[in-house]
């Protein structure tokens, strides 16, 4: 897409999974023009950030097409300050990747906007809505307040490959490690929702994802991965990933 000077470059925060891949996917069809994807990779647990197998998400962009930005802060919990309330680690944690943002807004010559994957999440989203305030761009969010079933049932029809690789949630047990989510994994988180509430889109970390095919995607990722089970949640420790 060639792009004009009124018509600035935009950037995906991006992990990899399923609701920051849609967003992305959403805005390459919308026509926005992403030129970047930014990725964070917490190292310890993130209030703010998709935590496991970041590391993949350099595979997907390499898929998409669309060069990656790595952002590493520190450990988050090691940081922390004593009596530091959650509002204020969700602000120290968007730190680094206002700081990459600014850098690339330079790099690009300015910032169109951003796109987020947030579904249900004020606590996120109106830290990423401020940030984009304060860098002076647009805030791109098409999860932000749809129905969860709507939004599932639309990644699958348009194609999207998800995989399912942390559970931490009632009724979730070692065999949705891995899973692919698709219609009778769907019918069945449905039945999880009315019983024990279980979120469709696993909002909140009761499940995390991983795409590793899709329409925006020109090869798909082939893992391979052993499973870890810790009692009542566990998650994929992946052993190789390539593009097919």
């Amino acid at each position: 897409m060639t792009r004009t000077h009124a018509d600035p470059p935009w950037v995906s925060l991006f992990s990899g999974g399923k609701d920051s891949s849609w967003a992305l996917y959403r805005a390459i069809e919308e026509g926005l023009p992403v030129e970047r994807l930014v990725t964070v990779h917490p190292e310890g647990e993130s209030f703010m950030y998709h935590v496991p197998a970041t590391e993949l998400a350099s595979l997907a962009a390499e898929s998409i097409g669309i060069p990656l930005v790595d952002v590493h802060p520190a450990d988050f919990e090691a940081r922390a300050p004593d009596a530091e309330t959650s509002g204020e680690r969700g602000d120290r944690e968007l730190e680094p990747l206002e700081d990459a943002l600014e850098h690339l807004a330079r790099e690009l010559g300015g910032l169109g906007g951003l796109t987020a994957g947030a579904v249900e999440s004020e606590y996120q989203t109106s830290r990423i809505r401020a940030m984009a305030d304060r860098l002076g761009c647009e805030l791109f969010a098409p999860l932000w307040g749809e129905d969860p079933l709507e939004l599932a049932e639309a990644m699958l029809d348009a194609g999207f490959e998800i995989r399912i690789l942390q559970v931490a949630a009632a009724g979730l047990d070692e065999s949705w490690l891995g899973r692919r989510l698709d219609a009778d994994a769907l019918a069945e988180l449905e039945s999880l929702n009315e019983r024990y509430g279980v979120h469709l889109l696993g909002e909140g970390g009761e499940f995390e994802t991983f795409v590793v095919d899709g329409p925006h995607m020109s090869r798909p990722i082939e893992l391979e991965y052993e499973r870890v089970w810790e009692g009542d949640r566990g998650h994929l420790r992946v052993t190789d990933a390539r593009l097919g």
